[in-house]
């Protein structure tokens, strides 16, 4: 993938955020999505690898549209300033769908990598099955806050979303009371790519999607997402 004329683009497309640039410079988007289209056709074959659970992903699916969704929102930018790609055992991407945990990736307007792995805002009533999974499986949930290859690549689960009390139904003497109030389960971390040679990027959002493993596997066992 050419990381620097992606890297150019979105920039570009940051500084004329309107459907006449957009048109004038399509041929050069469908370059660029074609481009990240094979990456994430690769990527998904070789995470089934480890996790056959997403074979059937269909990389078409697993792209988010450049399009922002102006229906509520008309004074927004049209389009968006990243490349971005969530890979599911569902099929589904975005959280509202309740697709459940996801290895996604996006590349932004400024040259930085976002490789993050989990659930991110997922719907009420996931959120609620999550939330009673780590009651119920508590020594589960244990081994993945204690995963050395979470913490050392991610910094372990992410706590930026919370709730400042706990969630109705659920108490102060319950097990890893704390993460209960967490609106989503996500490990991610971010690094700029200027300096990354392109054939590198594969094998480096390979490594931490195998590494996220663990948070994938657990968040499963929280029942059907569908």
């Amino acid at each position: 993938m050419h990381l620097r004329d992606l890297v150019q683009y979105l920039g570009e497309l940051e500084e004329n955020n309107h459907r006449a640039w957009f048109v004038m410079n399509k041929p050069r988007y469908d370059i660029l999505r074609a481009e990240m289209l094979e990456l994430v056709t690769q990527l998904i074959a070789d995470i089934t690898r480890f996790d056959p659970a997403v074979a059937a992903c269909n990389p078409k699916r697993a792209l988010f549209r450049v399009n922002r969704d102006l229906r509520f929102a008309r004074d927004r930018p049209p389009y968006k300033t990243t490349f971005s790609a969530a890979i599911t055992a569902s099929g589904l991407k975005k959280p509202s769908q309740g697709g459940g945990p996801a290895y996604y990736f996006h590349i932004d307007a400024r040259g930085n990598l976002l490789i993050a792995a989990g659930e991110y805002s997922p719907p009420a009533d996931r959120l609620r099955a999550i939330r009673n999974q780590i009651v119920n499986d508590a020594t589960g949930f244990g081994k993945v806050l204690k995963d050395k290859g979470l913490n050392s690549s991610f910094g372990g689960l992410q706590q930026k979303y919370s709730l400042v009390r706990l969630p109705k139904g659920f108490d102060a003497d319950m097990p890893h009371a704390d993460y209960l109030k967490l609106k989503g389960y996500m490990v991610w971390r971010e690094i700029s790519i200027k300096k990354l040679m392109p054939s590198d990027l594969p094998d480096l959002l390979l490594a931490d999607f195998k590494t996220a493993l663990p948070l994938v596997k657990w968040l499963r066992t929280a029942g059907p997402t569908l």
